[in-house]
């Protein structure tokens, strides 16, 4: 949000400058927020040690956010990062400032937070003016201490924990980035000391008085989603020996709870109950000739131009059909939950992404005015998209209300893969032509998958009607028009999504980078074989049908972070067991522009295939805090060469088996490749996020160094042993 458009959500602009009485701190925590976006107070607190806090409504997700956007108002306030701090994200306490999703902390957040900022230092600057006689524009601040005319006054002094009791004037000026001293800086992350320390407080050791210990009992291992899991039989009897132990129930939601962790892990182990048979799911090995063949609502997302012209015209054609699996968000420690639900109010403290989003689902599910309930948020143990942590704050919800206690609940294991909201499998067509100069002239992309229904798996099985479902409503994630030739001048173009219905197939929700690998997988290598076609380095072919600078920028970036020497893919083709490949490929989730690298190794015997090193650069606009965006790219490149070689989710006719490590396998440390990130720097642009951007690119780069490596093009991902080896042995090599 620009600070145009953050003004306009505002209404009234200015009511005037004075300080109160009251402490701020009085009223905050004491009632539901959100608190009112348009007032300073909102947003910051100046105490009268000269230090500051800033509300921040994002979630802290190991991304940085916490700490990058502390730097923004410290620079727009001119205080040293020793001066300013945040505090938990609370319904009662923070503001509303959107789901941390879709790499939107420092995209959204930092217009606002920046805003706030420059707004209070215009009014402490105003303060200080009349304290010191001393014009505005004759003042200088260092670390809260404003100076003018041989004198000098701090923030502390001038307000001293007491409100602002400002509404947003719009006419603060912001720090042009010029004067940047602290955005931009490398600033070590405010909450790595007590992470390491072990003194962090995480959502699994969270624990109030009187609590009791829950555990939810479902079928292992999630069915057909429209279908659920209903209970034909439940006898409780099977669970009188364990002590303390006892039945919760609401429909078809079925719970355990128990003042003892253990009695209760075994009550839900224990407890016999006869599931109905669910309708039949198509399994692995039948998913993508279902999903062809399926019934699809269709829709042409873009088109420009005309594309069987284009063809018709082309001297080079390719054609790549490309397969994606699910892939689970798997946590290492399963999500938590504690709530206390009483006859008028509840506390939760979770791990989400939206705690005012929570709060509204929480609100519709226990029939509660949201006003009466408070959300804490609590760190996990990473979530990478959206995992089971509402529907886990739903679970405890429902047995504390059942229970008519405080209850803890954590998930085991088997709930939490076999429960996921996996990222959906996808079915992508591409065809893509070169003119005889080895100019792309026509692109098109049909792609099948499924969306999401944002309701949790308790709230369905509570027997509400599908209409009344916290969340309810359809996810649509159709091709991205930006990985999917999107950084190409292509003049004929066009991109197809065909919609499969969402309750026909597993639950599914937003995973890192949503759907993005199985986009870059096609699109990417089709662009590589036109290269390989036109006989160009696939380097310099990308090179030549780009113009946007930014685009060629991570590029370049990353070609030149890998030493890229220019040849045709394959050339070094050999016989001999062990082959090396390298590959490149650009891609995007959203707004920012991804490159990478991949240099890789294939085993021809065994068809064990190593991710060497990755090389990946983002090129985000403003960035913050470099250090924490390098840390994204590492982050990103490691997770994608496990999803490229190892993360799929099992499941046959029946429901998911993929309930483990052992049966969803990731890259274990010995197996990471080294990493090399690159940050492109661009400061007099707007921050367009960094935490899912290069993961596409990762994606394609690999894809591509296989066939270079092989001179075989990979249909299907991950790339196991098993399947590479078919690929080896029925594939033609280049």
């Amino acid at each position: 949000m620009i600070r145009r458009e953050f003004l306009k959500t505002g209404g009234a602009l200015i009511v005037g400058f004075s300080l109160g009485d009251k402490l701020a701190a009085q009223e905050r925590g004491t009632k539901a927020g959100p608190p009112d976006a348009r007032q300073v107070d909102t947003w910051l607190a100046i105490h009268a040690d000269n230090t500051a806090t800033v509300y921040i409504g994002f979630a802290e997700l190991g991304q940085g956010a916490s700490t990058a956007l502390l730097q923004i108002a410290a620079e727009e306030l001119d205080l040293d990062m020793s001066q300013i701090k945040t505090v938990r994200l609370d319904t009662n306490v923070t503001p509303n400032q959107g789901g941390t999703y879709s790499s939107a902390s420092i995209n959204r957040g930092g217009p606002q937070v920046r805003t706030a900022a420059a707004e209070a230092r215009l009014a402490l600057l105003k303060l200080a003016s009349a304290r010191l006689n001393t014009p505005q524009d004759q003042l200088t601040v260092s670390k809260g201490i404003v100076s003018g005319s041989g004198r000098s006054v701090t923030y502390g002094e001038l307000v001293g924990d007491k409100p602002f009791n400002v509404t947003f004037t719009g006419n603060a000026p912001v720090k042009p980035t010029t004067a940047y001293k602290i955005v931009g800086t490398k600033f070590p992350r405010n909450d790595t000391p007590a992470k390491v320390s072990a003194q962090y407080t995480y959502m699994q050791y969270v624990r109030v008085p009187g609590m009791l210990h829950g555990r939810v009992v479902r079928p292992r291992g999630q069915r057909m989603y429209g279908a659920g899991a209903k209970i034909v039989s439940v006898d409780e009897a099977s669970i009188r020996t364990i002590p303390g132990a006892r039945v919760v129930r609401k429909g078809d939601f079925l719970g355990v709870v128990a003042e003892n962790e253990w009695n209760a892990i075994r009550a839900a182990q224990q407890l016999k109950v006869v599931w109905e048979t669910p309708p039949a799911l198509p399994g692995n090995a039948g998913l993508f000739n279902h999903m062809r063949a399926a019934k699809t609502e269709d829709m042409v997302a873009l088109e420009r131009g005309n594309v069987t012209a284009g063809f018709t015209a082309a001297a080079h054609t390719v054609s790549q059909t490309c397969l994606g699996p699910y892939q689970a968000h798997a946590p290492f420690g399963p999500n938590c939950a504690v709530a206390d639900v009483k006859a008028d109010s509840a506390l939760v403290m979770c791990s989400t992404q939206d705690v005012y989003g929570t709060r509204n689902s929480l609100s519709r599910l226990l029939g509660m005015p949201a006003e009466k309930i408070r959300v804490q948020y609590y760190e996990g143990s990473g979530t990478y998209g959206h995992s089971c942590y509402d529907d886990v704050a739903q679970a405890a919800v429902l047995l504390s209300q059942l229970a008519g206690k405080p209850v803890r609940l954590q998930f085991m294991r088997w709930d939490e893969h076999g429960w996921d909201n996996y990222g959906p499998g996808h079915l992508g067509e591409v065809r893509a032509a070169a003119d005889a100069n080895g100019k792309i002239i026509a692109y098109e992309y049909q792609g099948w998958q499924h969306g999401w229904i944002n309701t949790e798996t308790s709230a369905q099985l509570t027997g509400v009607p599908p209409s009344e479902w916290p969340g309810a409503g359809t996810g649509v994630q159709g091709v991205n028009r930006l990985t999917c030739g999107g950084m190409y001048e292509i003049p004929n173009l066009k991109l197809v999504n065909h919609k499969l219905p969402v309750t026909s197939y597993l639950k599914a929700g937003w995973l890192r980078s949503p759907l993005d690998l199985s986009f870059a997988f096609a699109s990417e290598q089709a662009i590589d074989q036109l290269a390989y076609l036109t006989g160009t380095d696939p380097y310099e072919f990308r090179q030549r049908n780009m113009t946007d600078m930014r685009w060629l920028g991570v590029l370049n970036a990353a070609a030149q972070a890998a030493k890229w020497t220019p040849r045709k893919a394959a050339a070094n083709f050999s016989r001999a067991t062990v082959v090396t490949g390298r590959g490149i490929g650009v891609g995007t989730h959203l707004t920012s522009y991804g490159g990478a690298v991949a240099e890789i190794e294939v085993n021809k015997e065994t068809g064990c295939v190593v991710a060497k090193h990755l090389y990946g650069a983002i090129d985000s606009g403003q960035v913050v805090n470099p250090g924490f965006v390098e840390s994204q790219i590492m982050g990103q490149l490691v997770q994608t060469a496990s999803r490229m070689f190892k993360e799929e989710v099992k499941f046959d006719q029946t429901g998911v088996t993929s309930l483990d490590w052992g049966s969803y396998p990731i890259m274990r440390f010995d197996e990471c490749p080294e990493v090399t990130a690159v940050v492109v720097q661009r400061l007099d642009q707007r921050s367009t996020g960094a935490g899912e951007e290069v993961m596409a690119a990762a994606a394609a780069a690999i894809a591509n160094a296989f066939f270079d490596a092989t001179g075989v093009r990979m249909k299907e991902f991950p790339m196991t042993p098993s399947r590479v080896l078919a690929a080896l042995g029925g594939g033609k090599a280049a």
